[in-house]
């Protein structure tokens, strides 16, 4: 049974706009009340082109999830992504100040602080400032450095950067639809924790989230985010390919895609076929399975080189010994794990949403990993709502955070 706060996530996809509504349980774990999953309408790539088609699309996901659950959604943890992503890795440095030497959260909140204060264009604004690792004396590898004894705290953080416009754009359409927005949150982030082991997170591996408009790339590495990265390239291009190869309309490619897709043409025996709707007179016609396999297939290639290009400029090629885990809609595609293995040699698998319980049927599935990862964000990172009104401090936060990195190594 679930007990105190509720918690929203919105997920505001390409393709489609997902709410989700949460309780913690009482053994602890979160229970999945309530969801709202509508087509989306109004973006482009992760972005807001057309406010109010939006607007209107976030209003009725938050709406159903609302009569769902038996729950107001007043604030909610939100997802972005977008090519307006950027990333970058700084270090910050504090002398410990209290007589007794012990690091308090105090002394965490600062060097955090120091950390953030780097130089961005006036266009971006700092997402995300996230602790990878503490350096307390030179000694390295401090996961929690709160009550060791120091003199001198130095932290490596990865702050994570997006364009203001984008940022206000995605804020001002969920505020618009009456809710708050507690707190942005890149979305491989929030996949991350919806799909990743802590095995993994440690010895290194890549999130790549293959979503409607964007796939999004993330790296950890020792437990922490090393790099983060959005490539122009979703699952809408995959159905698009399948328009013009099968001549057919977007909804029945996609609808082939889902039922029918793969990246394996040469398992596939020339007499399969799958019957769709066509552009011309005849309504319904047969079309050739493995005519759809190679042109997935190509779609799924171009993919990975841009996937081993990202990965190789972020310079952990050669660390990550746990692969790639790939989520979203598209990684439902019949064998991409072995095609990414063959093209990235590394592992790889299909990460599904893990975590939650309740109405989670429709959940457990790729599409929903990034829905599923805020709510646990929300969880884990956000204030309950009493809080979110009252308003919380920074120090408050890194607690959170910190209690967590405890939980977790």
């Amino acid at each position: 049974m679930a007990r105190g706060p509720v918690y929203a996530a919105i997920d505001v996809g390409t393709t489609k706009v997902c709410t989700l509504v949460g309780q913690v349980g009482v053994t602890g774990e979160v229970q999945v009340t309530g969801v709202g999953v509508v087509p989306a309408r109004g973006l482009l790539k992760g972005m807001i082109v057309n406010f109010d088609d939006a607007t209107e699309a976030i209003r009725l996901s938050v709406e159903r999830a609302e009569r769902t659950s038996g729950s107001r959604v007043t604030s909610a943890h939100v997802g972005i992504t977008g090519a307006h992503i950027d990333c970058l890795n700084n270090r910050g440095m504090v002398t410990i100040t209290r007589s007794d030497r012990l690091v308090s959260v105090e002394d965490v909140s600062r060097v955090m602080e120091a950390a953030r204060a780097v130089g961005i264009p006036n266009n971006r604004e700092i997402l995300h400032v996230l602790p990878r690792t503490y350096v307390l004396d030179g000694q390295e590898g401090v996961r929690n450095p709160v009550g060791l004894y120091g003199f001198k705290l130095d932290v490596e953080a990865h702050i994570i950067t997006g364009a203001i416009t984008s940022i206000h754009n995605l804020t001002r359409c969920v505020e618009q639809a009456g809710v708050a927005v507690e707190e942005l949150v890149l979305e491989p982030l929030a996949s991350a924790e919806a799909v990743l082991v802590e095995d993994e997170r440690e010895m290194g591996v890549a999130l790549v989230d293959i979503g409607g408009g964007t796939t999004d790339l993330a790296v950890f590495l020792e437990g922490g985010v090393a790099h983060t990265a959005v490539l122009p390239i979703g699952g809408y291009q995959f159905t698009h390919d399948l328009v013009i190869g099968l001549r057919a309309p977007f909804a029945a490619a996609e609808e082939a895609k889902v039922s029918a897709g793969s990246v394996e043409p040469a398992a596939i025996s020339v007499e399969q076929q799958v019957e769709i709707d066509v552009f011309g007179e005849g309504g319904k016609r047969p079309v050739s399975r493995r005519l759809m396999s190679e042109i997935l297939r190509a779609r799924t290639e171009e993919l990975l080189e841009l996937l081993h290009d990202a990965i190789r400029r972020s310079g952990y090629s050669g660390l990550l010994p746990a692969g790639v885990v790939f989520t979203g809609g598209t990684a439902n595609l019949t064998g991409l794990p072995a095609l990414a293995e063959q093209t990235l040699r590394l592992p790889a698998r299909v990460g599904l949403p893990e975590g939650v319980y309740g109405l989670v049927d429709t959940l457990r599935n790729p599409a929903y990993a990034t829905s599923v990862g805020l709510l646990l964000w929300a969880v884990r990172f956000g204030a309950d709502q009493e809080r979110g009104q009252a308003g919380f401090s920074l120090g408050e936060v890194l607690q959170n955070l910190l209690s967590w990195l405890k939980v977790r190594t």
